[in-house]
């Protein structure tokens, strides 16, 4: 059973839609009693830094939340601004972010993107992994996943880099810590490399 935490943002529905092709059984969080007893869980989330962990925060889900992914060591995979949100805080804005993996999260520097169009880093875009590990076991620095943002997730720990993914500079694009993972692109809009992905998730 996946757990999709629905507190105002990001595409819940498409990831059960991912989940209903795959036959896996998956259901939505809006209250704290509904993150009990959970198997895995996924964070997404788009928008910005300070409107997503004010919605999270008031949602009344953030305490069962850090229970679970702290305390009971439940698989949770953040995508896009839901990873972001994983760090300790955010140059978009001035709140305190989850501080589940230490690091910040900061807006690409316009002077080192050789592109016409500085913002946001928008459309396929291929990973770099730098690391074994069962997430993204089937895939090599040439698989293409979807991204939309224009901020990214500096780990203060090099050993938390999942894989990273060139705009100017080699940023992380994936985090892990233990249980937690977190994804700066869209598996839901990736198509087949996207499905393997929510698929590994599933299965780990």
């Amino acid at each position: 059973m996946i757990t999709i935490v629905n507190y105002g943002l990001g595409n819940v529905r498409a990831f059960a839609n991912v989940y209903k092709r795959l036959n896996i059984e998956t259901k939505f969080a809006q209250t704290a009693f509904d993150l009990i007893d959970v198997e895995k869980i996924i964070l997404p989330g788009v928008g910005s830094y300070d409107h997503a962990m004010t919605l999270l925060n008031n949602s009344g889900m953030r305490d069962e939340l850090d229970k679970q992914v702290l305390l009971n060591k439940v698989p949770v995979l953040g995508v896009c601004l839901g990873m972001q949100i994983m760090a300790v805080s955010s140059e978009e804005g001035k709140m305190d972010g989850l501080n589940w993996i230490e690091g910040t999260v900061k807006r690409f520097d316009s002077s080192l993107i050789p592109y016409d169009t500085k913002y946001p880093h928008m459309g396929w875009n291929t990973i770099i992994p730098m690391r074994n590990d069962f997430m993204i076991k089937d895939y090599t620095d040439k698989s293409r996943f979807y991204f939309l943002h224009s901020y990214y997730y500096e780990c203060e720990k090099e050993e938390h880099v999942l894989t990273k993914t060139e705009y100017g500079i080699n940023f992380t694009s994936a985090i892990n810590k233990e249980n937690i993972y977190g994804f700066q692109y869209h598996p839901e809009k990736s198509h087949q490399n996207g499905i393997i992905l929510l698929k590994n998730f599933a299965e780990m």
